[in-house]
């Protein structure tokens, strides 16, 4: 399954229509321990850049922007109990919503694991 990265640390692996959308395992390091969470709801729809979900740490909150237009199929509902898990699994289990492309053309716009590796050891 193919992953591609934002410039603003959001994760996309893509399976046929459906991406699932996470933070970076640099991002989550950058926020320190996430206390909550704010995932959207299933059926939001969703322009690429647009604000998609809500992260808070000790350190500070920040928004998750959608890598690619498309429409929320679910929100990941293990984060509402336990929002550590963008910390302990950030490109695993600790994912922040699944959606269907509406254009995946877009994909060719963001950067691959080896492209993002070099964009983070620029930072």
């Amino acid at each position: 399954m193919p992953r591609y990265f934002t410039t603003e640390h959001e994760w996309i692996d893509v399976d046929g229509q459906t991406g699932t959308v996470g933070i970076s395992d640099y991002a989550q390091g950058q926020l320190g321990d996430i206390v909550f969470v704010d995932v959207p709801e299933a059926g939001k729809k969703l322009e690429k850049g647009d604000d998609a979900a809500v992260v808070e740490s000790v350190k500070a909150a920040s928004d998750v922007y959608a890598p690619v237009s498309g429409s929320v199929t679910e929100g990941n509902p293990a984060l509402a109990d336990e929002p550590a898990l963008v910390n302990s699994d950030p490109e695993g289990e600790g994912w922040f919503f699944r959606l269907t492309l509406a254009d995946a053309g877009e994909l060719d716009a963001l950067m691959d694991e080896d492209a993002y590796k070099a964009f983070v050891a620029r930072l």
